[in-house]
């Protein structure tokens, strides 16, 4: 049976590998419509997930061998970066030989997680046929579709999103474009590079939006001028976009994602400079907020050794409990270097999870009780309530 049939008449199977915060909300949708299965390392999110699960289309399992019942493979990993700014593509490739050794004939291949352009076609492809001993496009297809997700954003879920689907061929297109019709709607892509590239310069503009924010905050601090009150008076324009300026540019997309395609262009031998220059200035910010507190510290007479620091917040976007590169790690670290007495109090991540940082409070007004110094990091809801008044 052609795989667009057993679409139209629902008995196609979806397996998504990695199920955390991709790949989770997207077997849930698939579910909706298919039969999925939710493959992942970790048995212990998988027993987890298992127990909280009441949907009788949705099953989770760490076992491999479950990935050759799908039709469809949408592989949803993480993609960061090293410690020296280079695409890490370890958990893509581990997942890839996975998928490879238990890969059902005819079936379609979709990467999900962000990478440079060429990602899915020269490593993806090859790592598949290696692994599985078939070959691309007579054995199996492979297609591209980036993932959207923005944690914490009510208004733009999986089904109210734009999904960009491309496939190898136009008839894979055709197909993934259906698959993905199921749960929103949908743009097919000219080519799976381009698929891959409208990905990463989704996250670039919106770095560099920030980087340019934050950089005339700098300047503006310098001529006592506030910048919200500035971007408050050219936003009356029609044309001007509004971004804000903040303590630095933190968790899975933003920090990491524009360094795939300065690699990629550095082997073409082409050096960025806009866009590093944009990390640089992001990077920068949670120092500079740093030297803020140093400052406002010395007018009083202090010291940042022994003084106790209180931060508000310490996820990298309000109203998340999602650390992963947060900005506030760089700033805390700072201040345990200089001696500082550090407590952190964020209602959306685990004590557990922050206790290496220093002490943790979960009541505030208890927290800032002898602090020398209060820092609002990341304006969870509970904080702005309390700092307005309601």
């Amino acid at each position: 049976m052609e795989i667009s049939e057993i679409l139209n008449d629902r008995s196609a199977v979806v397996c998504v590998v990695g199920v955390g915060y991709v790949g989770l909300p997207l077997a849930e949708a698939f579910s909706n419509h298919l039969k999925v299965i939710g493959y992942d390392l970790s048995e212990m999110k998988v027993e987890d997930l298992n127990h909280k699960n009441n949907n009788n289309n949705l099953i989770f399992t760490s076992d491999p061998a479950e990935i050759k019942k799908a039709d469809f493979v949408l592989i949803a990993v993480p993609t960061p970066v090293t410690e020296s700014k280079e695409p890490d593509l370890f958990c893509v490739r581990s997942s890839v030989e996975t998928v490879g050794r238990n890969l059902k004939k005819g079936a379609v291949v979709v990467l999900e997680s962000t990478v440079y352009p060429g990602v899915t076609e020269e490593i993806v492809m090859p790592l598949l046929e290696k692994s599985s001993g078939m070959n691309c496009g007579v054995d199996f297809k492979i297609g591209y579709s980036p993932e959207r997700i923005n944690p914490g954003d009510e208004a733009h879920g999986i089904s109210n999103i734009t999904k960009i689907v491309s496939g190898m061929d136009k008839e894979t297109t055709e197909v993934l474009a259906e698959l993905y019709d199921l749960i929103t709607t949908v743009f097919k892509a000219r080519d799976i590079q381009t698929a891959e590239a409208a990905k990463v310069i989704e996250n670039i503009q919106r770095d560099l939006n920030i980087a340019l924010m934050n950089e005339l905050a700098l300047i503006f601090e310098r001529m006592d001028i506030d910048i919200m009150d500035v971007i408050e008076a050219a936003a009356t324009k029609w044309n001007f976009n509004v971004y804000y300026p903040g303590a630095g540019v933190g968790g899975h997309c933003l920090p990491v994602d524009p360094y795939y395609l300065v690699t990629k262009a550095e082997e073409l031998g082409y050096h960025s400079k806009v866009i590093t220059a944009g990390r640089a200035v992001n990077d920068y910010m949670p120092l500079h907020v740093f030297e803020l507190l140093v400052d406002a510290l010395n007018e009083c007479e202090r010291a940042v050794k022994n003084s106790k620091i209180v931060v508000l917040g310490f996820s990298y976007k309000e109203n998340v409990g999602d650390a992963r590169g947060s900005p506030v790690e760089v700033f805390v670290e700072e201040l345990r270097k200089k001696g500082a007495c550090v407590c952190i109090v964020d209602p959306y991540i685990e004590d557990g999870d922050l206790e290496r940082y220093g002490e943790v409070g979960t009541d505030v007004y208890k927290a800032i009780e002898g602090a020398d110094a209060v820092v609002l990091m990341t304006a969870h809801r509970e904080f702005r309530e309390m700092i307005c008044g309601g």
